[in-house]
């Protein structure tokens, strides 16, 4: 039931956007007629959040023939000029990719009502406003089984890039999982402050290493590249990635991914958009949708206990059928990404 297969597709088409994604002008895209754009808080080169969201953008160009453009934000205000500027030049689609963007896109929003605005991780709607929200709890209880069954200590850790209410949420539904399996396990909880810092995101992980945690659930973007490296250095700990397929980053310590399949998200909402049948709501994506799931590194699995395993594909089976959906008490998950 759970999925091994190396998504080779998603990781050379995240390389390539390292070279083609634009950083400087929204004027900058590729040819068509049907415009989308896409607005990421890190770089596109991070095999993971940003990454995934550039490979999205690059489906609804080959399979839409969709002009596209990308542009990598710095600061908070560069998300209103940018969807301005957008709107400005008649994109059909502009998607501003993280929660962080939803007070921006609900100001330009009105301005340009023939655009449709998009939030991932969002709640916001209005008259051409939607948002996109992941269900990222399932996937990360299941991870959360994983690490319990890895760990030799009883301490397992989180390292995020910032505190954001997505992040939170993953974060516990993992906890949950690890408790479900051994209610003695102790999570250790670290935040970076940013999406890039790749030598921060090495730091928390060797600190967290020292504490003797030795399973290490990475939510951090670029900065999580400093996690894997962590315990590469260290020979002694496991990582598990998020938000794309991260097996193949670095195969020797990575026991699986959280992976959200934001091609095929973003393909989904962009064919609304283009035939004009697109209704602004909140999108629910999650495991049972097959867009958010927990995926093993086929390099690492004869690691895992054969019971381990099996109470994760049974548990996974239910969340399929609808049988079982892990919730976060609103006060935990609403602490902050």
């Amino acid at each position: 039931m759970i999925s091994t297969k190396s998504l080779l597709v998603v990781s050379l088409a995240t390389l390539a956007a390292t070279a083609c994604a634009k950083t400087k002008s929204p004027a900058d895209s590729s040819a068509g007629n049907f415009k989308v754009a896409l607005l990421t808080p890190g770089p596109v080169s991070d095999q993971s959040w940003n990454g995934g969201a550039y490979t999205g953008l690059t489906w609804i160009r080959d399979s839409l023939g969709a002009q596209i453009s990308n542009i990598q934000t710095k600061t908070p205000a560069e998300f209103d000029e940018n969807f301005r500027q957008y709107g400005a030049q008649d994109y059909a689609l502009v998607i501003g990719h993280g929660f962080e963007y939803q007070d921006a896109a609900r100001r330009v929003a009105p301005e340009f009502p023939k655009t449709t605005y998009l939030t991932t991780s969002g709640s916001t709607t209005g008259p051409n406003l939607a948002g996109i929200t992941f269900g990222f709890a399932d996937a990360s209880y299941l991870a959360g089984l994983l690490a319990a069954s890895m760990t030799k200590t009883n301490k397992i850790g989180v390292i995020g890039g910032q505190e954001l209410p997505p992040v939170v949420e993953s974060f516990k539904a993992f906890e949950q999982g690890a408790h479900a399996a051994n209610p003695a396990i102790k999570v250790v909880y670290s935040y970076i402050g940013n999406w890039d810092d790749v030598n921060a995101g090495k730091e928390q992980a060797l600190a967290q290493l020292a504490q003797g945690v030795d399973v290490i659930f990475q939510n951090a973007d670029a900065a999580g590249i400093g996690v894997f490296q962590a315990a590469r250095e260290r020979k002694n700990a496991y990582v598990i990635g998020s938000n794309s397929n991260q097996n193949g980053v670095a195969p020797d310590v990575t026991l699986g991914s959280v992976v959200i399949d934001l091609p095929l998200a973003f393909l989904k909402i962009a064919k609304e958009v283009k035939a004009g049948t697109f209704k602004p709501r909140v999108v629910e994506f999650g495991e049972a949708d097959h867009v958010v799931t927990l995926v093993l590194n086929p390099a690492l699995q004869t690691r895992i206990p054969a019971a381990a395993k099996a109470r994760i594909d049974s548990t996974q089976t239910q969340m399929l059928a609808g049988t079982l959906t892990i919730t976060i008490p609103h006060d935990s998950a609403a602490a902050k990404k």
